[in-house]
């Protein structure tokens, strides 16, 4: 079976959620792919809107098909008219107008429905059509959580049986960093000094960053919180309550953090700070776990399904005080912190990229006997 795989989003210079799951599970697949016997392979064929890195998905034939816009609607339609494969699968965005018959797609999260004011309307419009028709004409769709798995089944009407969960993987890769110069010097690169709390997203509504800024500003400490991340909708909303707060020298905004920093930058943090007020999986809850940081997430959306309780402290997002009371917390006892490194750890190894992919292909071979 020729497997096609729209890997437009699979090669980013600054990946975020969506950029990282497509290329570590498109890579997880082929991996897969390359542990059975040559006579049960499936051939896989990938679609990049621009150049791809030579050498980086082995086993593939990986297609360049450019194109300045509407690159999915028309260029991939065009695709998939003149050269369709026998399955197409779209990791990380909406399936293309035309397409085979046999086509995948898979939903990240609806928390446009869930906090609408988070998103511009013109954003929200998009991702309500966008979603909703990718939802309805898709012969199956993958959620990355049963939190999205249910939201499509209540306000698109998707039935159960047409939806598999498959939850993200990690980067297995990243590990605590021990080495205290390593970590001071990927902090002086960033402008960072002494103790901090870390969050590492875009910087948007949806993060829920003005309330844990308030929530730093009300605890005793001398350490620095460091909201890092590319700039989103309403970042200067945040910048504007720092100076209002008078924390222009306390709360640092280092901009994008490069992935060979990441692993420090986390290592070193007294905390991870996450009080996301929606997320359809909430991949960075794992990243700060696999590199031994404590976290502090939400009770809200698929968080609880990434984190055990005991592993993370899980406070209400909406709730200033708690997320303020969980900072404290963390800042102040250190056992309660190695206990939430440790139980970390062992929360992690749930999850891997491996079973994601592998959860993927069976749903497309599923698919493909239906379809028989």
């Amino acid at each position: 079976m020729l497997i096609g795989i729209d890997a437009s989003r699979a090669e980013c210079a600054r990946p975020t959620g969506t950029e990282i799951y497509s290329k570590q599970l498109i890579q997880a697949l082929l991996e897969c792919e390359s542990k059975r016997t040559e006579s049960a392979r499936h051939k896989f064929r990938l679609y990049f809107r621009d150049p791809p890195t030579a050498g980086a998905f082995p086993g593939a034939d990986a297609r360049h098909i450019p194109f300045p816009r509407l690159w999915t609607h028309l260029r991939l339609s065009w695709e998939m008219g003149r050269r369709p494969p026998d399955v197409l699968f779209v990791p990380a965005h909406v399936l293309p107008l035309i397409r085979p018959r046999i086509s995948l797609v898979t939903i990240h999260d609806l928390g446009y429905l869930h906090f609408p004011r988070a998103h511009p309307w013109l954003q929200r419009l998009y991702l309500d059509l966008s979603t909703r028709w990718s939802a309805r004409v898709a012969t199956h769709i993958i959620a990355v959580s049963e939190v999205t798995k249910a939201d499509l089944v209540s306000h698109y009407r998707t039935p159960l049986d047409k939806i598999t969960v498959a939850y993200h993987g990690y980067d297995e890769t990243l590990a605590p960093v021990r080495d205290p110069v390593r970590i001071e010097a990927a902090k002086a690169r960033y402008a960072i000094d002494g103790d901090y709390f870390f969050y590492l997203g875009t910087l948007q509504p949806r993060k829920n960053l003005a309330r844990t800024i308030d929530a730093f500003a009300s605890i005793e400490s001398k350490a620095n919180l460091v909201l890092a991340g590319k700039r989103g909708w309403l970042y200067d909303d945040l910048f504007d309550q720092v100076r209002r707060l008078g924390l222009e020298n306390r709360v640092l905004f280092p901009g994008y953090v490069h992935e060979e920093n990441k692993a420090a930058l986390l290592s070193g943090a007294l905390a991870f700070v996450f009080p996301s007020l929606y997320e359809g999986f909430g991949l960075p809850v794992l990243e700060a776990q696999a590199c031994g940081c404590p976290v502090i997430t939400s009770t809200s959306s698929s968080l609880p399904e990434v984190t055990t309780k005991d592993a993370a402290l899980l406070v209400d997002p909406q709730n200033t005080a708690a997320i303020a009371a969980a900072m404290q917390r963390t800042a102040n006892d250190p056992a309660l912190r190695q206990a939430l490194v440790a139980r970390g750890f062992i929360n992690v190894q749930r999850f891997s990229w491996a079973a994601c992919a592998q959860t993927v292909l069976n749903a497309i071979e599923r698919c493909a006997i239906d379809e028989a």
